[in-house]
């Protein structure tokens, strides 16, 4: 802390700054991520976590092109960005000497991403198995979620009280439709394991699939889709019914099209035999709905400062 006491002290707004730079970095890196897989530079850099035995950098190589290892180098330079914000969000609240729970949320950033690496690592080592691929994916999509919930947490004052929005009935209903959400990206992994997208073309290698009929899986993943969907609808019609703050109904407003949106997508994959270029926009999608529900999420239960003012079930609540 002696250390950490040297640096400028950050306002309020750098903080959320910095908490912002985190939610874009773990999107970012899901959608480089499907950007190696569809390009089949999975394994552009063979070994982990050097590129080629002896060097952490590219190298000619007859057996793998210089493209593929220019993507995949690519996306692992692009962990270190994470890292950096990661870091930075770490020192920023230690140093503002916020809350516990803040420092909880941001201390998640950099363990999440050290995980993240070995699970990466793994996924290289065994020659991009299908659900190893999944993994890494939906542990993006957890760290997109927690990264969410600590630029809300950043932007509470400290010096005050939970104060719930909603019934707790509706904080519910909003723990299904996240746990909908999260059966549709279980889906969508195992539609990506069985699917033409493998991560490398290696004719004397290839990589293992999922050996399930993908026609079933994409029909399983839709119809978890409009389970989430129907979820969401019965939940803006509730909380219309008990009144939404501005924050709320911004917030539902954002999540309802990015749903539609990537229904939409996931529509066009399937009629046009997943394109590569669609494959990227749909995991991008999944990190904006993701992002999106943890929002609505968070915004349902806040931290006031008591005052005279104060109702009495805030105060109870707390």
């Amino acid at each position: 802390m002696r250390l950490v006491d040297l640096l400028p002290l950050p306002s309020l707004r750098v903080q959320r700054i910095i908490a912002f730079l985190v939610i874009l970095s773990q999107a970012g890196i899901s959608v480089t991520g499907a950007v190696v897989r569809v390009t089949s530079s999975g394994l552009g850099c063979p070994t982990w976590p050097q590129c080629f035995p002896g060097s952490f950098t590219p190298l000619p190589h007859a057996a793998v092109p210089v493209w593929h290892q220019t993507v995949e180098f690519t996306n692992r330079m692009f962990t270190f960005g994470v890292t950096l914000f990661a870091a930075l969000v770490v020192l920023a609240v230690l140093r503002a000497r916020r809350r516990r729970e803040v420092l909880v949320y941001a201390w998640l950033m950099p363990g999440g991403t050290v995980l993240q690496a070995v699970i990466g690592g793994i996924t290289v080592r065994t020659g991009l198995l299908w659900w190893t691929v999944a993994i890494h994916l939906l542990v993006s999509m957890l760290m997109v979620w927690l990264a969410v919930l600590l630029f809300a947490k950043v932007g509470e004052p400290d010096d005050a009280v939970p104060a719930p929005r909603v019934p707790a009935a509706l904080r519910w209903l909003t723990v299904l439709s996240a746990l909908a959400l999260t059966a549709t990206l279980v889906a969508g992994t195992l539609v990506t394991g069985a699917g033409p997208h493998a991560g490398d073309e290696s004719v004397t290698k290839p990589v293992v699939r999922l050996k399930i009929e993908i026609v079933t899986l994409v029909h399983a993943h839709a119809e978890m889709l409009v389970a989430y969907l129907a979820l969401l609808i019965g939940l803006g019609f509730a909380l219309a019914t008990v009144g939404m703050t501005r924050a709320l109904r911004n917030r539902y407003i954002v999540l309802i099209v990015l749903v539609c949106a990537q229904g939409l997508v996931g529509i066009v994959q399937y009629f046009t035999h997943v394109p590569a270029a669609l494959v990227a926009v749909h995991v991008g999608g999944a990190a904006a709905c993701t992002a999106a529900t943890a929002a609505l999420w968070a915004a349902m239960r806040t931290r006031e400062r008591i005052t005279a003012d104060t109702p009495a079930s805030v105060t109870q609540a707390a």
